[in-house]
């Protein structure tokens, strides 16, 4: 049920964006039927087209599924950054107006007309959206370095290195995969941890992408924990691929990693909806953990639990890929104040948020680089 109210309210608001750009280019070029009508079809079309692409895949149609699934994704990109600068003209426009009326003078020299504004709009969301694409193979390597006491003195220092978000599927494949591997290898961790969204909704015929994760072989281990794109590409499968990319899945459950440091990680709250959550108190899964370690909880949405939060060191998750395209940035901070980096919290205890190795949907990042993290505890004060 949960999932079809999501489905309604996308489709709700995916459908006013297709509206207010097909009534913008209408205005803007005054379009007539012949022209209107294939516009209007092909809006339609890219409604549907994560519908489509999803049932594509499904009936076995992978390769028109992968071409479908890069034209509808990169549309709503461009979309999406249409909306945004063309709103800031609409935005320019009203000043204008207002203006001139307080002001009680002619302001048209220099008010752009809508067929101007259209394709200032237009012109700057496609110049944004290839430089977001090739922002979005950008992958950079991001370094925090936390000291504390808990790390034993005779190690001195223990890597961390976190991937979050890769989405693997239709849209991230092989080469992007290749180029997050790589940046992993240089950073020569001790501990590998994934925190969610490993997979995407559509992970048929990727057993290639799982032997390669698992030629990364860290000294104490792999950990990883499920996402909520885990649950969408139905949970056994997303298991499945996980633990052949040899990582241990931590779902409820928590350990102490060769003696130096505990590791803890928690279900995402969108299994609860088909009853696959395994719901466990987070305060109550620390406690369980010797508190004389460094803990680490790997937990998927950027959301601090204030009983728990004198129990773990460090929370590291993902999940918001930090807007993934400005300005969506501003919106997830309606939702998670803490999108992107290192935030201090009480008890000398730290969260840090990835920004994400990967992308969901259009194949683009804008202002948003995609990060692979290397958190390195250093024995100290």
């Amino acid at each position: 049920m949960r999932l079809f109210f999501f489905l309604l309210i996308f489709l709700t608001l995916y459908s006013g964006l297709h509206l207010y750009g097909f009534l913008k280019a209408r205005i803007a070029f005054s379009l007539g039927v012949p022209t209107a009508v294939p516009l209007a079809v092909f809006m339609g079309i890219m409604v549907f087209a994560p519908i489509i692409v999803h049932q594509l895949q499904r009936l076995g149609f992978e390769s028109i599924a992968r071409f479908f699934a890069h034209i509808g994704y990169i549309w709503m990109g461009i979309l999406f950054l249409f909306f945004s600068a063309s709103l800031v003209c609409d935005i320019y426009r009203l000043v204008m107006y207002f203006s001139g009326l307080i002001l009680q003078r002619d302001l048209s020299t220099i008010t752009l007309s809508p067929q101007q504004l259209f394709s200032i709009s237009i012109l700057l969301s496609l110049i944004i959206a290839v430089y977001g694409f090739f922002e979005a193979n950008n992958i950079r390597t991001e370094y925090v370095t936390i000291r504390t006491p808990k790390i034993p003195a005779h190690l001195n220092r223990l890597k961390i290195v976190q991937v979050s978000d890769i989405h693997i599927g239709l849209i991230v494949g092989e080469g992007r995969l290749k180029r997050i591997l790589k940046q992993v290898q240089t950073a020569d961790p001790d501990i590998l941890v994934s925190t969610g969204d490993l997979v995407d909704g559509e992970i048929d015929n990727l057993p290639g992408l799982a032997l390669m994760m698992r030629q990364i072989t860290p000294r104490f281990g792999k950990f990883a924990i499920t996402g909520n794109h885990e649950f969408y590409a139905g949970l056994d499968r997303a298991l499945d691929f996980t633990e052949k990319a040899g990582f241990t899945m931590l779902r409820g459950q928590g350990l102490t990693v060769s003696g130096l440091v505990n590791i803890a990680g928690i279900d995402d709250p969108a299994g609860q909806s088909q009853g696959l959550h395994k719901g466990v108190a987070e305060e109550e899964l620390l406690s369980r953990l010797p508190g004389e370690k460094f803990t680490v909880l790997l937990k998927h949405r950027p959301q601090v639990d204030k009983n728990a939060a004198s129990l773990f060191d460090l929370q590291l998750s993902g999940h918001v890929h930090r807007g993934q395209i400005f300005p969506f940035t501003l919106i997830t901070k309606l939702s998670y104040p803490h999108v992107h980096g290192l935030y201090d919290l009480r008890d000398n205890a730290h969260l840090y948020v990835s920004r994400g190795s990967g992308t969901w949907g259009p194949p683009i990042r804008f202002l948003s680089p995609p990060e692979v993290t290397v958190i390195e505890l250093v024995h100290g004060g």
